[in-house]
């Protein structure tokens, strides 16, 4: 299994940038048009699965060239020559600053945020070193309540069950320090709006010692990486409640085994422990969901459903495969919402602390 390094030093790392620097320079002298090279991140080629880490990169890994003299991948070396000489300047003058700030530095050679947040995952992979440690953070949209305290890294202390509608998770994950919790479990909610009815309704008062946290729909960086860390130096149990469907599915899989682009950095993202609460599709047939709060699958539901299916942990999870079977014989999909026709009651007093009590399945 390959891996970026997680404990690297400043020198280390300025020395991989001047390599890359000395090799297209080398290339120029020799007459040869210069190319920059990582391994290639689209491919399921190149990732394998740990059950202890989630999706990993493969030792052997196809890579993907970035050359110069190419229409198809001019713009790609050059945005990363740029980030390249950005990232030297800020490690060397142990500044931080997030990739919205890079962006803004020269927005038009970058043209968008999407082409600069691609350069730099691939500068990443190219000198092995994960982003939080090139000192550009991500934005956070995250929040998070409960039974957690901490001193972030401007050393304010943060008390997260002081909160009516949650606190944003820090974008500086591996700054904070002091971290305190008590909690018992954890459960990551897909949505804002069903994490702010579970604070309303008190579930963190019902449930604690407890923590709830949403990445707001598909989850950042650091919401990722703030779940990987209490799972790593704390025992809660981990669950996830997410829409009885495609994407819902897809949300959980990517908190619980990563994603295939972001799989180099896996062991800092990924929560292996973390257990599949609901809405289960079985959920539907079982708890006799009323037909009008259901939604027909669509063409695009079904695709993401087959490529769910043909991911390298599906063999290793009954339940999921089973799941997403029971998705397309039903031929229906269920948000959390669609709990509210038995009773707009149902979530928070019935239907969490019965799963919760009694077992996922």
């Amino acid at each position: 299994m390959a891996s970026l390094e997680f404990d690297i030093d400043k020198g280390t790392i300025l020395s991989r940038i001047d390599e890359v620097i000395l090799s297209v320079l080398q290339q120029i002298n020799d007459n040869k048009p210069p190319a920059l090279s990582h391994f290639n991140r689209s491919t399921w080629l190149n990732v394998s699965y740990n059950e202890n880490i989630g999706l990993c990169v493969n030792d052997a890994m196809k890579m993907t060239s970035v050359r110069f003299d190419s229409k198809q991948s001019i713009k790609k070396f050059t945005l990363m020559m740029k980030l390249l000489s950005m990232i030297y300047r800020l490690i060397q003058t142990g500044s931080f600053c997030t990739k919205r700030d890079l962006y803004y530095q020269d927005t038009t050679l970058f043209g968008n945020q999407t082409a600069l947040d691609e350069a730099l995952e691939n500068v990443s992979c190219m000198i092995q070193v994960p982003r939080w440690r090139l000192h550009v953070l991500a934005t956070s949209k995250g929040c998070i309540a409960g039974n957690l305290c901490f001193h972030d890294v401007d050393g304010n202390y943060v008390d997260c069950s002081q909160t009516k509608a949650g606190i944003q998770v820090p974008s500086h994950i591996e700054g904070l320090e002091h971290i305190q919790t008590d909690a018992d479990l954890v459960l990551v909610v897909e949505k804002d709006a069903i994490f702010q009815r579970l604070l309303s309704e008190g579930f963190c008062e019902r449930m604690r010692p407890c923590i709830v946290i949403t990445g707001k729909g598909f989850p950042d960086m650091n919401t990722r990486m703030l779940l990987n860390r209490l799972w790593r130096e704390f025992s809660p149990k981990f669950y996830i409640l997410v829409d009885a469907d495609p994407y819902g599915i897809e949300i959980m899989t990517v908190y619980k085994y990563g994603s295939r682009s972001l799989s180099f950095e896996a062991p800092m993202l990924t929560v292996p422990g973390l257990e599949w609460l609901g809405v289960l599709p079985s959920d539907i047939q079982r708890l006799r969901l009323k037909e009008d709060s259901l939604i027909d699958l669509k063409l695009s539901d079904r695709n993401k459903i087959s490529d769910i299916l043909a991911r390298p942990y599906i063999s290793k999870s009954q339940l999921l495969y089973k799941e997403l079977n029971v998705l397309l014989d039903l031929g229906k999909k269920a948000e959390i919402e669609s709990l509210d026709s038995i009773s707009t009651s149902f979530l928070t007093n019935v239907y969490l602390p019965t799963k919760l009590k009694h077992g996922c399945s």
